[in-house]
């Protein structure tokens, strides 16, 4: 297959669906990052063009850890808006990647970048499929699943996951790609979350044992009690890190199990 997965910022794919990237790569399969803002205004003190070129060389630092291809475009961080030129941009991107499953943020969240991006990656779901629009690149003869990416926002409605991606077994190279972004993970979230006084010094070591993954942890949703119902105890049990995802009604409709058919290295019960 191939999967493509629409950020707002460099370190939203990452972040977000690091983990299950990781194993679709594992598994023979063709994955793409999109940034859709090259970052420019994530720093507290760098000015916007150095924050610029560091998050894109960091980008690609990540993306060599978890095997993907990626790419920022020359949109300013905290300007994007869902307009006809980045609908048709968009549009353009997914086909030529030939996508059958495009991911992207839900339109529903703290940063307008975000929720923008979930407009937009909407907006495409039928589109690519339309030959008069975008008539630079062929459009898709099937269109892609289009999913969301998982978020702890509830209004107007709660994230639901549709698939749950057990990460354990390749959450180390998560954790790795993430340790490439340090402008992101050590600087401006910390220093925006007020807990900059407690990121270690330069220890490579120190910083992701006992640092990355305690900071991240807030943004892993838990997803305990919907294992349960799911896999049973036994194989919940055995299962800490998870990434989840949710089935947007606009791409193509496939059913939970159909899903989780497609989403790789899944447990084999399943209760529907």
């Amino acid at each position: 297959m191939n999967i493509i997965v629409f950020g707002a910022h460099p370190d939203d794919c990452e972040i977000k669906a690091g983990g299950t990237a990781a194993k679709f790569v594992g598994e023979g399969h063709n994955v793409k990052f999109v940034s859709l803002t090259n970052g420019d205004h994530g720093h507290m003190s760098m000015q916007p063009g150095q924050i610029a070129r560091r998050r894109l060389t960091e980008a690609k630092a990540s993306s060599s850890v978890l095997g993907v291809t990626s790419e920022v475009l020359d949109i300013h961080d905290c300007h994007l808006i869902p307009d006809i030129a980045n609908r048709e941009r968009l549009v353009g991107i997914i086909r030529e990647w030939k996508a059958d499953l495009v991911i992207s943020h839900r339109p529903y969240d703290y940063h307008p970048d975000h929720r923008n991006a979930g407009i937009l990656l909407q907006d495409t779901a039928y589109l690519v499929m339309v030959p008069l629009f975008c008539k630079s690149v062929a459009p898709l003869r099937t269109n892609p699943i289009y999913m969301y990416l998982q978020d702890s926002f509830t209004y107007p409605e709660p994230f639901r996951p549709d698939v749950i991606v057990p990460i354990d077994d390749v959450y180390k190279e998560k954790i790795e790609s993430l340790h490439q972004m340090p402008s992101q993970l050590y600087e401006w979230l910390p220093w925006i979350g007020n807990v900059l006084d407690k990121v270690p010094g330069s220890d490579d070591q120190d910083r992701r044992r006992n640092f990355l993954e305690d900071f991240i942890r807030p943004l892993e949703i838990d997803m305990k009690e919907e294992l349960i119902r799911r896999y049973g105890k036994a194989c919940a049990a055995g299962i800490k890190k998870t990434e989840a995802f949710q089935l947007c009604e606009y791409g193509r409709q496939v059913s939970r199990q159909e899903l989780h058919i497609l989403f790789p290295q899944m447990p084999t019960r399943i209760d529907l």
